[in-house]
């Protein structure tokens, strides 16, 4: 079978597309023929990777799983002893972040546990996009707890216009949030067509100096402090980030327990991210059959063009989700 593989860390173009062996599933696997499979941000931080840190578990001096790819949506070709949920035939999506990756291929192995159903009516394109950007999305907007949004509550998203953005001003419109998304200029009108109240411009605006607060504050890839975040908060407001660079990653740890426990705000990293939650992912599809919430993709590629979809998620350019076909 085709798939794309990488042997080094570095930029989209060590990728290529290979001929491999066909998996076969074990115990409570199900053997997945893909029809397609969206990039994620994470599979470009996977790639350097972008933090160093990670190497200790991905590998040294090269990467252990060369398979890369974490949203999948599909068919299912065969299944493993043990599997109750799924048979041949079934149409099936999921997040592969927990087990090996591997999306981006003809044929990829899943545990039976990381996989749901497509309903009738989703194709697979929209599918993909759903179960590693629209579930950090849905979760980072509910702090650990179980607060989420109360309607005429203020809710900034920081990305906006990516891979989480899109779903996450959606799912904040829902809730009944006001909501203000950043992006650069190129971007705007289309962050305003899914729904935002108001668009800032992070090229011309630094969106913690504007003198507004807001009840909510969700980064989806972090670049300032969270000392300049707990001023763009009301109180009991919450800032949360889902990534960043390694420094700031490391500074919001350790230090947006701190500043919290010193007011009345909460700040830091999402850490209660749960992937394949079957409650959020029914939420998630139960949204999108009432018209709700929609998955916007900004590209389809075929696989054999891999090293230019991830290159268009690298570089910036994507208005929501990019997606592989197979």
């Amino acid at each position: 079978m085709q798939a794309a593989v990488r042997d080094r860390y570095g930029p989209p173009e060590v990728v290529e597309v290979q001929e491999v062996d066909r998996p076969a599933p074990s115990s409570n696997q199900v053997l997945v023929r893909v029809r397609a499979a969206s990039v994620n941000r994470a599979d470009i931080d996977g790639l350097y990777p972008r933090w160093a840190f990670v190497r200790l578990f991905l590998g040294l001096r090269a990467p252990k799983n060369r398979g890369l790819g974490l949203d999948v949506a599909g068919v299912v070709d065969a299944v493993g002893e043990g599997v109750t949920r799924f048979v041949p035939g079934d149409r099936v999506f999921g997040d592969l972040s927990t087990s090996r990756d591997g999306a981006f291929a003809e044929f990829v192995c899943a545990p039976e546990k990381v996989l749901a159903s497509i309903p009738t009516g989703v194709s697979f394109e929209d599918a993909a996009t759903l179960p590693h950007s629209a579930i950090l999305a849905l979760q980072g907007l509910r702090r650990r707890d179980g607060r989420t949004i109360q309607p005429g509550d203020t809710v900034l998203i920081v990305g906006a216009s990516g891979n989480v953005g899109p779903f996450a001003v959606q799912l904040a419109k829902v809730m009944g949030g006001e909501v203000t998304g950043v992006c650069r200029t190129q971007k705007m009108d289309f962050v305003r067509s899914l729904g935002a109240d108001h668009v800032i411009d992070y090229t011309t605006q630094d969106e913690t100096r504007t003198g507004e607060r807001y009840d909510w504050i969700l980064d989806v890839d972090a670049h300032r402090s969270v000392f300049r975040w707990r001023g763009a908060l009301r109180p009991n407001g919450a800032y949360v980030t889902l990534g960043g660079s390694a420094l700031t990653m490391l500074v919001t740890g350790l230090l947006g327990p701190v500043v919290s426990r010193f007011g009345d705000h909460s700040l830091g990293m999402m850490l209660w991210w749960k992937p394949n939650s079957a409650a959020d992912v029914a939420t998630l599809l139960e949204l999108i059959a009432s018209g709700k919430l929609r998955p916007v993709i900004d590209r389809t590629y075929p696989l054999s063009e891999i090293v230019a979809a991830l290159r268009h998620v690298d570089d910036g350019q994507a208005r929501g989700k990019v997606v592989i076909t197979v």
